[in-house]
């Protein structure tokens, strides 16, 4: 795959049709809905934690993370943002009696300029399978820059589980509709049409291993270059049923305080991420052994989407599947 610096991963920042989606009143209604999101960040930003500090919120969207901070008796706030939904934050801010302890700053994270080092770093920063159009290059660069040595960000860690799943109702779908479209015959696109994973529910019942943690990012020390990373894995299958793909959902850590989850079951609004293969393990049974490298990097084509190459295979039954996804 091709590769992309983490000078591009900053540039590609700045795209403009990933700000002005942040506009739409609909996905900040999903979000704040999502109660599990919002409460996770409810509890971390306690009085304990903000009483008296100075905090900045990256990506403020509608306020809602800015004025949990004021409310537990932050110092002051700045919270940036740069789509224009930050005209509504500012209504929102001003019609709860913020407006004197929330600076909202209009621009991108990395082109704006914040009067003081900052205390505390808190951002919903996360994407689709952690990563997808996350804003973490741009929280990292906010930390290198405005936070004090002993600052903290949250959420401070974000961890990547992996477990596999068997769902032969849907790949059956997929190849009843894609050899009958309207009477013609398009199996022959099926494996393009599986390129992309699929982001949708997945139903606890589907898993076949147990989930696997993968990977942890500390947010306080990661690099931008972590943001392409390669990590190897093992699972073991359950019960006889066939390896469709693999589902992958994220988990993450507010200083012990608080915990956010997007597990299968627990209907966030990131739902899970499903991977699947162009060659599933019909004859998977319980007790094989799946050995797989993940390799997940920010897309040259844009640094804000994701290539993906999974490879897996089960050595006692000589099975293989080796297969590149494209999130964008």
């Amino acid at each position: 795959m091709e590769e992309c610096k983490p000078t591009d991963i900053l540039a590609g920042a700045d795209s403009e049709y990933y700000w002005e989606s942040y506009s739409h009143p609909g996905i900040h209604d999903e979000m704040l809905k999502d109660r599990h999101r919002t409460l996770s960040y409810k509890r971390a930003l306690v009085p304990s934690v903000v009483k008296d500090k100075i905090v900045l919120d990256v990506g403020c969207g509608t306020g809602i993370l800015s004025m949990f901070a004021a409310r537990n008796g932050a110092k002051h706030v700045y919270a940036v943002e740069m789509s224009s939904v930050r005209k509504q934050a500012a209504e929102i801010i001003k019609l709860n009696g913020y407006e004197n302890v929330i600076t909202l700053i209009q621009g991108k994270m990395e082109e704006v300029e914040i009067p003081e080092k900052v205390d505390i770093i808190v951002s919903e920063w996360m994407g689709y399978n952690l990563m997808f159009e996350s804003m973490l290059a741009s929280v990292i660069y906010a930390r290198d820059k405005y936070l004090k040595d002993d600052g903290i960000i949250l959420p401070d860690t974000a961890s990547i589980y992996i477990a596999g799943i068997s769902d032969e109702e849907l790949l059956q779908e997929k190849e009843r509709f894609w050899s009958n479209v309207y009477g013609f015959d398009f199996s022959c696109i099926l494996s393009d049409v599986t390129v992309d994973p699929l982001v949708d529910y997945c139903d606890s019942r589907y898993l076949c291993t147990a989930p696997i943690k993968m990977i942890t990012f500390d947010l306080r020390h990661m690099s931008v270059n972590q943001m392409d990373f390669t990590v190897p894995f093992e699972f073991v299958i359950n019960r006889d049923v066939p390896l469709s793909g693999i589902c992958l959902y994220f988990d993450c850590t507010f200083l012990k305080k608080s915990y956010l989850t997007t597990k299968p079951d627990t209907n966030t609004h990131w739902k899970q991420t499903c991977f699947y293969f162009d060659l599933p393990f019909d004859n998977a049974g319980s007790g094989d052994i799946i050995k797989g490298v993940y390799h997940c990097k920010p897309a040259a084509s844009h640094p804000r989407h994701l290539d993906i190459e999974l490879k897996c295979s089960c050595e006692a039954k000589q099975w293989t599947n080796d297969q590149v996804y494209h999130m964008n």
